[in-house]
């Protein structure tokens, strides 16, 4: 028996990918750990991603004008990436690489087709041409000369596989209408050819393969929607250059008069295959579905409807079901048992009674299954009492009964209430503390509110929502919908919230937040309760004068020195805000940017969207970001006072990343020009002051050692010239 079961998204997809043959990746590979992926898109980038985690751990990109036309694969022996741009450039590199133009290159003598990477005998590169060299033999000499076996043939599809410790690539090609198979053992350099019986009216789609016992299963995908078998026997005594391969039918994917139009499919299990295409009835009109059949009882086992529509793309790994839906790569997971004939007609019994599940289901959002899920947990709770029931307990289950039930009855009840009695409504439903998928259910109480918000633009309940966001353990993934309201309502207090507690947000929606952010004018933002606890303690303004008054340990710096001269100075002075050294923001939009700086990010997702920041916005960010690196420098410990003040590392990074995207724009702007200076002149002179100091603790430490050397017992004099 197969079943589906929860999905996820792992990522967004770019302008390539989505919907459409064509479309989509390029190719999604293992990654060096069982969690992890490696996706390849139709340009220039690959990103390793943690799949529990749903968070990339890294992405890589060539340059302009280069486009990857191999897909990124890891070498599972020495824990590097391989990737092949431009059909013949060679690339090599590893987890602490960051630039590919500083990183193993070696240009090749023909285009390469694909690379494949096995456990335990290493990358194998298969050229256009049909030759085959293992990386090894490839890297001692990248310009050797590579046979081209297959002529006019163009290859269509190849796996490899290891048996016992020999390498064996497969791969299929076509030429005017005829598909031929290549078996090739690489250590024994030995190179079979066959050519596939032809089927009338139809040809080949999809091809996938498994190695058991010295003989290759080949699994063929038509287009008349039928799944055929082909058997290879690896040991091959026979000198006939050319054999004609016999197929089976295997599966016909037909059920009830519908008939599914697959696109690919991969290999379960021995008797189980998971089919990606357009299930059309007669009459109606097609519908894009992932499904599983067995093979063994000709059944069909289960399926998903697509709505969004797919690129024809299916991975599968660690049992998950990778596939593009929409503009979004999708996760589902699946699990298979054994085949028999109850399980393939869904009539097999469970064994055991299951125990009521106590994790978190995140899928369970929607009001249907919400209800299906509550049912089904009541009933399994239900029938592990004992069968003998006292009328007073009839009673209690009996009253009970009606409220398990009305779980997502409620939100579907509630469409049409007013707003009192729905939000009365909600607060009842979460404080069932006890109920099971409590977070679940909280999720499908803000989708609700969500979803009212948007059928009635006038609504926004945005103390409730206030209220569930700081008394709850809630993540972005939980309520996607939730900030992207936020952001439309430009509720900035809930955005600060949430960019405070949740773990998970997207570098899209921290950088739609900071834009928002410094968007806002101080005026508006006096009149907004903002949490102001990360900036209270250190930032310096004098609401009724504007001014600013500092009192700041310069270490060394003085702007109105010359750059070579180096001083260490105790200032005390009163700065108009016509100055440099004052706070930039008032207190409310500083609060809102701290909150900013310590959200989570990857700086490969979040410069793309930095790069659009507009300019005088990006000049105000930096000026805020430096006015926190003097004021870090006033303290010997490098500091902020405070809650949730930010650090000093992150306050680098960020102004580090925001340079990386504006500084060929801010080097044009007058505004900007005495802000670079002020900046270039104050981390020189931080540099300096360390590098002074780095002197002096070299010289207390050889006093240190000359005293621990001294004799107790004899008096000396010495003096120590610090140079």
């Amino acid at each position: 028996m197969a079943a589906l079961c929860e999905s996820f998204t792992l990522c967004g997809l770019g302008p390539s990918g989505g919907v459409g043959l064509g479309s989509g990746l390029l190719a999604l590979e293992p990654g060096p750990d069982p969690d992890h992926v490696l996706l390849t898109d139709r340009g220039r980038t690959a990103t390793l991603f943690k799949v529990s985690d749903q968070k990339p751990l890294g992405g890589w990109s060539v340059k302009h004008g280069q486009i990857i036309t191999c897909p990124v694969v890891c070498n599972f022996e020495t824990h590097e990436y391989i990737a092949v741009h431009d059909d013949k450039v060679l690339r090599i590199w590893k987890n602490k690489d960051i630039n590919l133009d500083k990183v193993f290159k070696a240009t090749l003598s023909a285009d390469v087709y694909r690379i494949h990477s096995l456990p335990s005998g290493g990358p194998v590169v298969l050229f256009k041409g049909g030759g085959v060299r293992t990386l090894d033999v490839l890297l001692e000499a990248p310009q050797q000369e590579i046979e081209n076996i297959i002529s006019d043939e163009v290859i269509k599809w190849s796996e490899a596989f290891m048996e016992g410790q020999q390498p064996v690539l497969i791969f299929t090609t076509e030429k005017d209408g005829d598909f031929f198979v290549y078996v090739q053992k690489l250590k024994m350099n030995s190179l079979h050819k066959y050519k596939l019986e032809q089927q009338e009216l139809s040809k080949p789609l999809s091809f996938t393969a498994y190695i058991k016992n010295q003989i290759i299963t080949l699994l063929c995908l038509y287009s008349n929607d039928s799944v055929y078998k082909v058997l290879i026997p690896l040991q091959q005594n026979t000198e006939e250059e050319e054999q004609i391969l016999s197929k089976s039918l295997l599966l016909n994917l037909s059920v009830s008069g519908s008939v599914l139009k697959g696109t690919s499919f991969v290999v379960l299990d021995k008797d189980h295959i998971a089919v990606l295409g357009s299930l059309a009835a007669s009459g109606e009109e097609s519908k894009e579905c992932l499904t599983i059949w067995n093979t063994k009882f000709q059944t069909l086992q289960t399926s998903k409807e697509l709505p969004l529509g797919t690129s024809g793309q299916l991975w599968c790994y660690e049992e998950k079901f990778f596939f593009t839906h929409g503009k979004v790569l999708t996760v589902i997971m699946y699990k298979c048992e054994t085949s028999s004939l109850a399980a393939a007609v869904g009539k097999l019994k469970d064994s055991q009674t299951p125990d009521v599940s106590s994790f978190v289901n995140w899928n369970t959002l929607g009001d249907e299954e919400l209800v299906a899920s509550y049912q089904s947990q009541q009933s399994v709770a239900l029938k592990s009492e004992p069968k003998m029931t006292l009328r007073s307990k009839r009673n209690t289950v009996a009253k009970v009964q009606p409220d398990t039930l009305s779980v997502g009855q409620l939100l579907l009840n509630l469409k049409d209430a007013s707003a009192t009695v729905f939000e009365d409504e909600l607060r009842q439903l979460m404080s069932k503390a006890q109920m099971p998928d409590i977070q679940a259910t909280i999720g499908c109480v803000i989708t609700a509110l969500m979803n009212r918000c948007k059928t009635n633009p006038k609504y926004y309940p945005r103390n409730f929502l206030l209220h569930i966001v700081q008394t709850r353990d809630l993540s972005y993934s939980l309520c996607p919908d939730l900030m992207a309201v936020a952001l439309e309502k430009k509720d900035v207090h809930l955005l600060q919230i949430c960019l405070q507690r949740f773990p998970d947000i997207p570098e899209e929606i921290t950088y739609a937040c900071l834009k928002v952010f410094l968007s806002i004018s101080e005026a508006y933002l006096q009149r907004i309760d903002v949490n102001l606890e990360s900036v209270i303690c250190y930032i310096d303004i004098e609401f009724n004068n504007k001014e600013v008054k500092t009192e700041i340990v310069e270490n060394g710096f003085n702007a109105e020195l010359e750059q070579d001269t180096w001083d260490t100075k105790i200032t005390k002075e009163t700065h108009l805000t016509a100055d440099g050294e004052f706070c930039p923001v008032g207190p409310q939009k500083a609060a809102l940017l701290n909150a900013v700086l310590h959200s989570a990010y990857s700086e490969t997702f979040l410069l793309p969207h930095l790069k659009n920041l507009p300019a005088q916005q990006a000049v105000l960010f930096l000026r805020y970001l430096y006015y926190l690196y003097v004021k870090c420098s006033e303290k010997i410990n490098t500091t902020l006072p405070g809650i949730r003040s930010p650090t000093i590392n992150q306050i680098m990074d960020w102004m580090c990343l925001l340079l990386d995207a504006h500084f060929t724009v801010m080097v044009m702007l007058p505004e900007a020009k005495k802000l670079l200076s002020n900046l270039h002149k104050f981390v020189r002179a931080q540099v300096r002051f360390y590098s002074e100091l780095n002197k002096i603790e070299g010289s207390l430490r050889e006093l240190q050692r000359l005293n621990h050397q001294k004799d107790s017992q004899t008096y000396s004099i010495e003096v120590l010239e610090l140079i």
